[in-house]
């Protein structure tokens, strides 16, 4: 990451590339016990959050992330009322989560306690139902969190999370699978962000075969737009307990959602169903 000339520009060494937002100044910082928390303003995407270096969301484009890991996945399962997010600490996928009225619980579980605290200070509308009574926000480690759910206690398990390294290395892996697949009831349902399908489809293809490695039986991963994301293009993989699941959602109950998206909706939803040729080809789909 470096800063010149009034723009911040972050270089994505995996994926040889690097993406710039111009900027007119830095609005707050935080040293936490686990990373390094900054905030900017930018002339044409609102707020930035940094953490590390590496950027996490802007105001303009982040409903893409936090719509896309949320809906689908909620209305793919048949009735979610349990719901568990592991990260998270920006509060938006809460958001979301929370505007289902068939949801009874939603848990976040983030290791940093700073992000909220620096999420509702510079993106207050991503926090709005922080207060909801059915929200439960705990500050912890999201891996021993899913080791300690009773078995077959859960409906959705939502992993928003930073890429695969620091606080969050121990989310890709087969054990934190294990964990998420013992408390998830059998027709539970694990959705994680999975990077770009552009330029990281290894990735997708190691943490696919790490969830199989945990029982998971079937896969299903839908690319969206994300600008502030290297490539511009990421992921979400959704992970059925169940063999042959379809992936099929409840269409009529989507198209007539009581409440407002900015990008989903049912015919996009039945879209991103179809993965792209390349995609298809290289995850076996």
């Amino acid at each position: 990451m470096t800063t010149h000339d009034n723009w911040f520009i972050e270089h994505f060494q995996p994926t040889g590339s690097a993406i710039g937002f111009r900027i007119t100044g830095k609005l707050d910082e935080v040293q936490s016990p686990f990373q390094k928390i900054e905030i900017y303003d930018s002339t044409d995407w609102g707020k930035l959050m940094v953490i590390d270096g590496a950027m996490m969301l802007t105001t303009k484009d982040n409903f893409f992330y936090h719509e896309m890991i949320s809906h689908p996945v909620l209305f793919t399962h048949p009735a979610p009322k349990r719901v568990v997010i592991i990260g998270g600490g920006d509060c938006g996928t809460l958001r979301e989560v929370l505007k289902h009225p068939g949801v009874e619980k939603a848990t976040q579980c983030d290791i940093d306690e700073q992000v909220t605290r620096m999420a509702e200070k510079h993106f207050p509308e991503l926090c709005e139902s922080n207060g909801d009574a059915r929200a439960e926000l705990l500050f912890d480690d999201g891996v021993a969190y899913m080791a300690n759910c009773a078995p077959g206690s859960v409906d959705v398990v939502i992993v928003d999370s930073t890429d695969p390294v620091g606080p969050a290395e121990g989310l890709f892996n087969k054990a934190f699978f294990e964990s998420c697949f013992r408390a998830l009831k059998d027709d539970g349902l694990l959705v994680q962000q999975s990077e770009s399908p552009l330029a990281l489809l290894d990735l997708i293809k190691d943490m696919r075969a790490e969830m199989g490695k945990a029982g998971f039986a079937s896969f299903k991963t839908l690319p969206f737009p994300q600008p502030c994301y290297p490539t511009g293009w990421w992921s979400v993989t959704v992970a059925s307990k169940q063999a042959g699941f379809g992936f099929g959602f409840r269409e009529a109950e989507a198209a007539a959602k009581p409440f407002d998206t900015l990008y989903y909706t049912a015919p996009l939803h039945t879209g991103v169903l179809v993965s792209p040729p390349f995609v298809a080809k290289a995850l076996g789909e």
